[in-house]
């Protein structure tokens, strides 16, 4: 344990687990439950299916890095992984486990969120990604949940009637392919890091996808900031999509309308205002870490 290091009692960081525990399960336990039964929900199951954190990882507690808990008798299996050092009656993360290509992932992370972090956001998409993704009727891709609210031919009409400007390469590559080209911008997975811009939906979304290929090395904390960011910015995307969501209680987003899109856009600025605080969270703590490997290689 070094000066720096935050120190948790064996009773404070075990209740600190249960409370993480009990409210990721209040997310988990639905979803496995529609699983089971072989239902769906088109606004909530694609944080669990799209994003490649299981629920049983979403569930488990992890401190951070800098925090030094004490050693139980029986200590949780995911503080016996390989990052995890016991010395001292104390166990905590150390960074001297990562290797090359975890740290290379981690700096690549951080460089990529504080590019985004840096830029000024556009707010002018108008959340146009999901009705390019069925336009020409190519694939609905909810159609088993949720219909669409307007007939394919108006929704293929005012896919030509308004400006298509995606920036986030992981929603345009699932527009139909007779959609592609009416995209402003063309983003790559190359692209990315010159594209991802802090007004995006998904990007702000995404923080999660980022935050969860960083555990354990971030706080679960943190993680579950960014869960509940992808959740408010996911119903947001699909009030706003094609589909028709009152049977789950979603008011529609009429885009198609002048009062529709100034509600989008008034939304979409305070999903970004939202993510801003915990973009810097991560930055930060990714900060950290980066900078404790950087004198561990450099020595």
């Amino acid at each position: 344990m070094t000066s720096h290091d935050v120190y948790l009692s064996a009773e404070a960081w075990l209740s600190l687990t249960e409370k993480h525990r009990q409210t990721a399960r209040h997310w988990t336990v639905p979803s496995r439950q529609r699983r089971a039964s072989r239902q769906k929900h088109p606004v909530y199951d694609f944080l669990f299916t799209y994003y490649p954190f299981s629920m049983g990882r979403l569930e488990q507690w992890h401190p951070g890095m800098g925090i030094a808990l004490e050693v139980t008798e029986n200590l949780p299996a995911t503080l016996c992984g390989k990052h995890y050092k016991v010395s001292k009656n104390i166990v905590k993360l150390d960074p001297l486990t990562l290797s090359l290509k975890e740290i290379q992932r981690l700096k690549w992370i951080h460089n990529l969120l504080v590019l985004t972090q840096s830029r000024v956001g556009n707010y002018g998409c108008h959340g146009m990604h999901e009705w390019a993704m069925v336009y020409s009727g190519a694939d609905i891709r909810h159609a088993e949940s949720a219909p669409l609210r307007l007939s394919q031919r108006e929704t293929d009409e005012i896919v030509e009637s308004l400006p298509i400007t995606c920036s986030h390469f992981d929603a345009y590559r699932f527009f139909s392919p007779a959609a592609l080209g009416l995209n402003k911008l063309r983003p790559t997975l190359r692209s990315r890091e010159k594209n991802e811009q802090p007004a995006c939906l998904h990007t702000n979304m995404d923080l999660y996808k980022w935050a969860s290929k960083c555990m354990p090395w971030i706080s679960s904390e943190l993680l579950w900031e960014t869960f509940l960011l992808a959740v408010r910015a996911r119903e947001l995307d699909m009030r706003a999509s094609p589909y028709d969501l009152r049977q789950y209680d979603y008011s529609p987003i009429t885009i198609e309308s002048s009062d529709g899109r100034a509600e989008y856009e008034k939304l979409q600025k305070a999903i970004s205002r939202r993510a801003r605080p915990i973009r810097q969270k991560l930055i930060h703590q990714l900060s950290n870490i980066t900078a404790l490997t950087s004198q561990t290689t450099d020595q």
